[in-house]
């Protein structure tokens, strides 16, 4: 990101074309944790046919707006490093280690009981159920619900894939593997913490180049 060509006084004119390739990165990332997730709100919707499709729509609706949020609030933090860069040129030579440092944070906040707790409201496990509606408000808060969890337990690795760059393949590939394994995988504490070490790594690394 810190590539992007940002002139200071119309930076505020990128956002549209930053959040289109925010969602259509977010999109494809998200939606194996979402489908699962989705599975067990249809059931509780009482009414059959398009209402429940619509129901159903309005749940993905909600929660891709959460991630729009943050795709706005990413857009502001690259943004002002961005002008950082261009306007205090010692930036150039902290900004790695500060990578790194980040990195080291993500890492160990993946190795946190607070990463599994949130983790298990995202796979709706025991304890992470969230109210359930027939209406069109309740079906888009549930989905609101659905990506503030999901955000929360996907903070560490959102956070590493921003400081290693959002166009790069390998790491778009590697954090969605990530998040999928998370959701879906019989022992998602031997995911977390293998990815938590990854990213603890990566850190000392990165700061190692810097």
């Amino acid at each position: 990101m810190t590539g992007m060509s940002m002139p200071r006084q119309e930076w505020y004119l990128e956002l549209p074309g930053y959040l289109r390739m925010w969602m259509l990165m977010m999109v494809p990332m998200m939606l194996p944790s979402l489908v699962p997730m989705v599975s067990r709100y249809r059931p509780s919707v009482p009414a059959g046919g398009f209402r429940r499709h619509g129901l159903t729509a309005l749940v993905g609706l909600g929660y891709f707006a959460v991630w729009a949020g943050l795709g706005m609030v990413a857009y502001g933090g690259s943004a002002g490093v961005m002008l950082l860069e261009a306007d205090w040129a010692p930036a150039g030579r902290w900004l790695p280690g500060a990578a790194g440092v980040t990195l080291l944070v993500a890492g160990v906040a993946q190795l946190t009981t607070w990463k599994a707790r949130q983790l298990a409201l995202c796979r709706g496990e025991p304890g992470g159920d969230c109210h359930l509606g027939a209406t069109g408000s309740s079906a888009f808060r549930h989905g609101l619900e659905l990506g503030l969890g999901c955000s929360r337990s996907c903070g560490p690795l959102m956070l590493a894939l921003l400081v290693t760059g959002m166009m790069e393949p390998l790491a778009m590939a590697a954090v969605t593997l990530a998040i999928t394994a998370e959701r879906l995988a019989p022992a998602p504490v031997r995911v977390v913490r293998a990815v938590g070490l990854a990213m603890l790594v990566g850190g000392v690394v990165t700061m190692a180049r810097g």
